[in-house]
This record gives C-alpha cells, sequence and structure tokens, in this order.
C-alpha cells in the first residue's frame, strides 16, 4: 500500500468487502484494481507522502487523529474531542487540518457546532481552534460568538482558506497561521478547495443561499472572485478535491454508507462521469 507521491488516486471505500478501509487506485484506470490498506478510518487525505486519518478511538463513541506516513502506516495519534467531519493536509505534508461537530455551545440550544484545529509536524505547534483568530468581515460582527469554522485547506504552509458561518450567512475566509488573522473573501462559499495552480477554489455554494434547497458546486477565480457553477447539477455535500488543473473530483451518496467519486470539468463544461465506484474522500497524490 503506496501514498507517497505518484500516478494515484487515494479514496476511502465503501465496497461492502473493505468497507472503510482506505484504498488507491491507478489514475487513468480508477474503475480498476484497487489497494487496501488494513486500517479503518471515517476521513482521509494525503499529500507529499504524508497523510491525516480521522478514526473511531476504542469501541466507546470517542475518536482520534493518525499521522500516517507513506506506506500508510500509523506514527502519531492524537484524541479528537468530537465527530469527524473533515480533513486536509498541506501540499508539502508539514501541516494537518481537521474539523469536528461538537455540542454544548450555549447558542446552538443542543444543536451541533464545529471545531477546526491545525497541527504543524515540522514544528509540533498546534491550533486547538481556528476560532481564537480573529477575522476581518466587512459588517459582520468582529467577535460574534455563534462563529463556526470548518473544511479548511491550505495554500501553502501558512496560506489557509476554510469557512466561516455566523449570523446565518457563510463566507470563504483566507487565512495567515503565523500572523494568526483571517479575512473574508466571499460569501456563501462552503468547503474551500484550492487548484493545484493556486489560481481557482472549488466550492459548494448552497442554493439561494439556503442549505435546506441543497448545494452546487462551483468553481471561485480568485484574482476576479467570479464564480462558475459546474456541470454537476445534483446536491453534494462534500469538500471536493482537484485530479489535475482542469478537473474536480467529489463524493456522491448513495444511500447512508454507499458513495461514489465522480469527476467534472473544473470550467463548467462537458458532463460529470464516474471516476472511483464505491469510494469517497479522494485525494490525487501527485505532488
Amino acid at each position: 500500500m503506496d501514498a507517497s507521491p505518484g500516478d494515484r488516486i487515494l479514496f476511502r471505500s465503501t465496497a461492502a468487502t473493505g468497507y472503510g478501509r482506505v484504498g488507491t487506485v491507478t489514475r487513468g484506470a480508477e474503475s480498476g484494481p484497487r489497494q487496501l490498506s488494513p486500517l479503518d478510518r471515517v476521513w482521509v487525505y494525503a499529500a507529499a507522502g504524508r497523510g491525516i486519518c480521522l478514526r473511531p478511538d476504542g469501541p466507546l463513541a470517542t475518536y482520534q487523529l493518525a499521522v500516517l506516513d507513506p506506506a500508510l502506516r500509523v506514527r502519531d495519534t492524537y484524541p479528537l474531542a468530537g465527530v469527524p467531519n473533515r480533513a486536509r493536509v498541506s501540499p508539502s505534508g508539514n501541516v494537518l487540518a481537521w474539523t469536528v461537530f461538537v455540542t454544548g455551545d450555549s447558542y446552538t440550544g443542543g444543536r451541533f457546532s464545529t471545531r477546526a484545529g491545525m497541527l504543524d509536524l515540522a514544528t509540533g505547534e498546534t491550533v486547538d481552534s481556528l476560532e481564537l483568530f480573529p477575522v476581518v468581515r466587512g459588517a459582520a460582527p468582529p467577535h460574534a460568538v455563534d462563529v463556526n469554522l470548518w473544511g479548511v485547506t491550505f495554500a501553502d504552509d501558512q496560506r489557509f482558506y476554510a469557512t466561516l458561518s455566523t449570523g446565518g450567512k457563510r463566507y470563504l475566509i483566507a487565512g495567515e497561521i503565523g500572523a494568526r488573522s483571517a479575512r473574508t473573501l466571499a460569501e456563501n462559499v462552503e468547503c474551500p478547495s484550492p487548484s493545484p495552480d493556486g489560481t481557482r477554489i472549488a466550492f459548494k455554494e448552497a442554493i439561494g443561499g439556503d442549505p435546506a434547497r441543497g448545494w452546487r458546486l462551483s468553481v471561485l477565480d480568485l484574482s476576479t472572485l467570479r464564480r462558475r457553477p459546474l456541470a454537476e447539477t445534483r446536491s453534494v455535500d462534500d469538500q471536493a478535491a482537484w485530479y489535475g488543473n482542469d478537473t474536480i473530483m467529489y463524493g456522491v451518496r448513495r444511500g447512508v454508507r454507499d458513495s461514489d467519486v465522480w469527476a467534472v470539468p473544473a470550467d463548467g463544461s462537458g458532463t460529470p462521469r464516474l471516476l472511483v465506484p464505491d469510494a469517497e474522500s479522494p485525494a490525487a497524490l501527485w505532488n
């Protein structure tokens, strides 16, 4: 089993045999033979030969973050206070990010809220909650009590993107880890994913600004902030990933447990195509 840089796609299997295990397939032959790791996990991602997985920690309803080497062996673990929701790795493999659902925040009325954190493996520095970062965001209050952050992803080891929610609205934020600060870029942008060339962001946007109506996959041009809806018209509740500079890949549910990875052109043309059957949580391992 190999998650080192190469011409492969990493994913979490949703097939009946090997459900929940991490696998890889060869780019260009994604529906062909797959290699599976023996470890089960809830979310997985990898870059530059280093992986992150969020997985159950024993028989109780607790979870942990596991740091993976290129062979997908667990090298270190950290407890998570919440239910895993998203995971990402910086392009260098040095910085890990995660999002979990938590309960108990007074403003939620007993519903779930989120916590997003980071771990720099090169320095050992940890950010337990990105909610502690000051965010400049137009007319929104500077320190609103209902702030939630999720879907953290990286441009590099210092610059990150994420979704911020407050006052019933969702924003794309761009942040600097060293400066411990962030700023809003656009409204109604969730679960961002930067393109390999760093010029665009793939994301899901709530239809009509209302998540109850579902989501539409789109791409945001970072130089103009213009957005382009993609040819995938199904509601996709996923943090998309880039197959290459011209193609987006993402998971589409077929029920509670079943999912497939699909792909669609990043310029809004073409039609969606099935990429990896019985899979979710894809990551391209080219870097």
